[in-house]
């Protein structure tokens, strides 16, 4: 069978974090991903994130997020990498930067340049807060995104400090939501035979992930707030619950999981108690309600209730990241995936959550700094200069 991007070609002028993340999507589905580094500044700059690494130019954090990609070296300010990225635009479907939103211009990687090169070119464009208006000037990181779009104050203990995720989830969200923007867009040039260019942006994406929130303030004027227990604001048993060794996180959102619930714990009575009843009555009597989970729930451990809750009560353990990675259920489900590696031989890697039945997803890892001059550039005769010293 054919990987579903097999065929699809993207130049990729990317760094850091969201931008490569949301290309190894494509990658990760047989698209060719073709990284334009600059040498002089050492490559993208995740290759130099610590504090782990598999040698030099080689982190870990790279390796996260460039699987599958290849590598050339130009740098687009210079006369002969402008050249050679336009001689490449020619046999491309889409041109992807996650640049500050002034540059893509300044550089020449928006459609009305390309677009006089190819006229059904894509154009893609992340940055931090748009391409336009006050901010397209500024940069920007996911943190500073959770802060201002909220994120902080629902997150964490009422009454402690704002906290945020202890993930980059912006910037992963917008790096896929920006691999969505990419296909779609690929799509309706293959159609109309025209391209256009096609933005996302770090700040538009936390905003959109309000979603419900900001609908209950849009349209009712409820300013949600921190719950304890991570507890959902509206919906109860919802929430982290002490066991006998630690903690577990029930969610019956579902009013049929609470009686499922009630009958697992040797409470059938609560079923009918005007207290828990129903999702009101639980909300209502919230703290009451867990003080009573967590004096049956602390009678045994975790592993043994997620065994009696199993399929039937919506239930998970809380484990931290390495707990989480070497989990049973994880490595029977193929999370963790071996990908080869010169250094190490193999190396470990989350593997892309899009499966392909009847067809193997490529594990390639991360491309040194321009590993594919030699293919790519050698083959329209526009290595870099260095590069045709090293040759002869």
């Amino acid at each position: 069978m054919t990987l579903p991007l097999a065929g699809l070609r993207v130049l990729a002028v990317e760094q850091y974090g969201a931008g490569p993340f949301g290309t190894q999507h494509l990658a990760d589905l047989g698209a060719e991903v073709i990284k334009i580094e600059n040498a002089a500044q050492g490559g993208d700059v995740g290759r130099l994130v610590g504090p782990y690494f598999f040698g030099e130019g080689d982190s870990h954090f790279f390796q996260a997020f460039n699987r599958n990609k290849k590598s050339i070296t130009l740098d687009l300010k210079s006369d002969e990498g402008r050249a050679a990225l336009h001689k490449l635009v020619e046999t491309s479907d889409a041109v992807f930067n996650n640049l500050r939103g002034d540059l893509p211009a300044k550089l020449g990687l928006d459609y009305a340049a390309l677009s006089k090169i190819k006229a059904d070119i894509v154009c893609v464009h992340l940055s931090a807060y748009g391409r336009d208006g006050e901010r397209a000037d500024w940069p920007g990181y996911d943190y500073l995104m959770q802060a201002e779009a909220g994120y902080l104050s629902v997150t964490g203990e009422p009454g402690g400090p704002p906290s945020r995720f202890g993930l980059s989830i912006i910037d992963m969200m917008t790096g896929t939501m920006s691999a969505l923007a990419l296909v779609s867009a690929v799509l309706g040039a293959r159609s109309t035979g025209q391209g256009r260019d096609i933005d996302t942006s770090l700040y538009e994406v936390a905003m959109h992930n309000l979603n419900y929130l900001a609908a209950w303030y849009l349209n009712e004027g409820v300013n949600t707030g921190r719950h304890p227990r991570s507890a959902h604001p509206s919906l109860t048993p919802s929430q982290l619950y002490k066991t006998g060794d630690g903690w577990i996180f029930i969610m019956c959102n579902k009013e049929k999981f609470w009686g499922v619930m009630c009958d697992a714990i040797g409470k059938p009575e609560w079923k009918t108690d005007a207290r828990f009843c129903g999702f009101k009555a639980r909300l209502a009597h919230r703290d009451e309600l867990t003080a009573e989970l967590d004096a049956v729930l602390s009678a045994d451990t975790t592993a043994a209730w997620m065994a009696r809750f199993g399929g039937k009560v919506p239930a998970s353990p809380v484990h931290d990241i390495g707990s989480a990675l070497d989990a049973p259920f994880a490595k029977a489900r193929g999370v963790v995936a071996e990908v080869p590696h010169p250094a190490r031989g193999t190396i470990g890697t989350v593997a892309c959550p899009i499966r392909c039945p009847g067809d193997t997803l490529p594990l390639r890892p991360g491309p040194a700094l321009g590993a594919d001059n030699g293919d790519i550039l050698g083959a329209i005769g526009m290595m870099p200069h260095q590069d045709k010293e090293t040759a002869t």
